[in-house]
């Protein structure tokens, strides 16, 4: 019988050799010892390490054609956990289909100055919120004053770069044209061409700014750990002189020819989480190696190795105030008002809408298009199909973590 999760054929070759949970169950404890962590982050740690293993239950299934058994163990279900999302993902990519209209797709990218991040990493829900309104604000300025209608995007929150440093930045997909306001017109946008990114981040540092300014008014932001250096009102307002005089960046990637490229794109990036287990090479002696790539070598494939402790830091950063959600949508597709605005936009476009009440996939179909993997085969005789002949009970929840809210 194998272990959960694995099969014969794809056991060795597809299943991570290292994973961020050897790295938890390792070192956690020692971690957690030395460091006073917030319940929140305790809660992470936790539900990876016990992520698909006999602590959570699940089920025992059987080939019906052979005598080939394998327990299957629950997920943790937290949005941090490199071993969960992809369910998830499929069944949002899927309802993300049928809201694709037949146009290009422009990809913006809004990346905060790295001269932010002690004051972010301080005060995540205040300022990561703010990212999320200052860029708003600026690409429906920009509909509205250069295409003169409303605009409709999705903005996806990251906040890591390649060797898990905090790199605040959102990911914007962008229909190639605007719903006019009285909703009689679909304007179109130029094929390869949306707005100037330039002007775009000269607006984006003035929206952001002037936020930042009010939460400083009002109080809401906190100074603590790396941002104590930033406490004084002089060294704040250097921080602020320096950040209006500098370039912020806003990147505009090649823009997606069909929607098709749009959900393969949208399949890479929305439900990441700071490292996949893929990318650990080794977990011994107290060190943690991993891949990353290097943007200023060209992206080329390179290692880099971290004590255990500092790894676990570094994860750590991306952690997420409970509750705050990572994909938005603004427009005419924000969720108020989505439903209808898409009918008009397809109306004004010329095409039919997708079938009212399709229906719904199931785990293992959505899992099949995802992976390519039929997961109700038999993985020994491939001719089987695996049936649930036993529920594996739960072990007793831990003590040490209460259970919280991690979507």
């Amino acid at each position: 019988m194998l272990p959960a999760g694995e099969t014969p054929a794809a056991a060795a070759s597809n299943r991570p050799h290292w994973e961020v949970a050897d790295v938890f169950r390792s070192f956690g404890e020692d971690y957690r010892r030395v460091h006073p962590l917030p319940w929140l982050h305790r809660q992470v740690m936790h539900d990876i390490e016990v992520c698909r293993t006999a602590v959570l239950g699940g089920h025992l299934q059987q080939c019906d054609c052979c005598d080939f058994q394998r327990p299957c163990y629950n997920s943790c279900r937290n949005r941090h956990c490199p071993k969960c999302g992809s369910l998830q993902k499929a069944r949002w990519l899927d309802q993300r289909q049928a809201e694709l209209l037949p146009v290009g797709y422009f990809h913006l990218v809004f990346t905060l100055p790295h001269e932010l991040n002690p004051l972010i990493l301080a005060n995540q829900k205040v300022l990561l919120a703010l990212l999320f309104q200052a860029v708003a604000h600026t690409l429906l300025d920009f509909g509205r004053t250069h295409l003169g209608g409303q605009l409709g995007f999705l903005a996806v929150l990251h906040t890591w770069d390649q060797t898990l440093g905090p790199h605040f930045h959102l990911h914007c997909l962008i229909p190639g044209g605007a719903l006019s306001f009285d909703h009689a017109h679909w304007i179109w946008a130029r094929n390869n061409f949306l707005f100037h990114v330039k002007a775009l981040s000269r607006v984006f540092r003035g929206k952001f700014l002037e936020g930042l300014g009010q939460a400083s008014t009002e109080g809401r932001l906190h100074f603590a750990g790396s941002a104590s250096s930033l406490a004084t009102p002089e060294s704040y307002a250097s921080l602020i002189e320096s950040l209006r005089n500098k370039d912020w960046n806003v990147y505009a990637k090649k823009p997606f020819s069909t929607p098709q490229k749009v959900l393969d794109y949208l399949g890479r990036y929305t439900h990441r989480v700071a490292i996949s287990n893929h990318r650990l090479t080794s977990v011994e002696n107290g060190q943690v190696t991993f891949t990353y790539r290097d943007r200023k070598t060209g992206n080329t494939r390179k290692s880099m190795t971290l004590a255990a402790e500092e790894f676990i830091r570094r994860f750590l950063l991306h952690v997420l105030p409970n509750g705050f959600m990572r994909i938005r949508h603004f427009g005419f597709l924000a969720n108020r008002s989505k439903k209808q605005n898409l009918s008009r936009c397809r109306q004004l476009l010329g095409v039919s809408a997708p079938p009212a009440n399709p229906v719904a996939k199931s785990a293992l179909e959505l899992m099949r298009e995802l992976t390519g993997v039929d997961f109700s085969r038999c993985p020994l005789c491939h001719r089987g199909t695996l049936i649930v002949i036993q529920i594996l009970p739960a072990a007793a929840p831990s003590p040490l973590v209460p259970r919280m809210d991690s979507s």
